[in-house]
């Protein structure tokens, strides 16, 4: 498997599809290849972002999750 570091630069937006269930998000991103430092760990991705950006794709989600919820039928009990 091939591991890398992500480093977000930007947030473009956010979208989501009921029908496949799915949240997308459109950002600018460094991606380079990345060995584990630790050769007895899993290799992994890594996702880097900023404490602004991580705070930016928390309000993302929570958005992009009420608009899920807000297509779910209400229930009748």
């Amino acid at each position: 498997m091939k591991t890398h570091r992500i480093e977000l630069q930007k947030f473009k937006s956010a979208s989501n599809s009921s029908t496949r269930g799915t949240v997308s998000f459109r950002l600018d991103c460094l991606i380079v290849p990345h060995k584990p430092k630790d050769e007895d760990s899993e290799p992994a991705s890594v996702l880097e972002m900023s404490e602004a950006d991580a705070r930016v794709l928390l309000i993302l989600l929570k958005k992009q999750l009420a608009d899920f919820d807000a297509r779910k039928p209400k229930s009748r009990f």
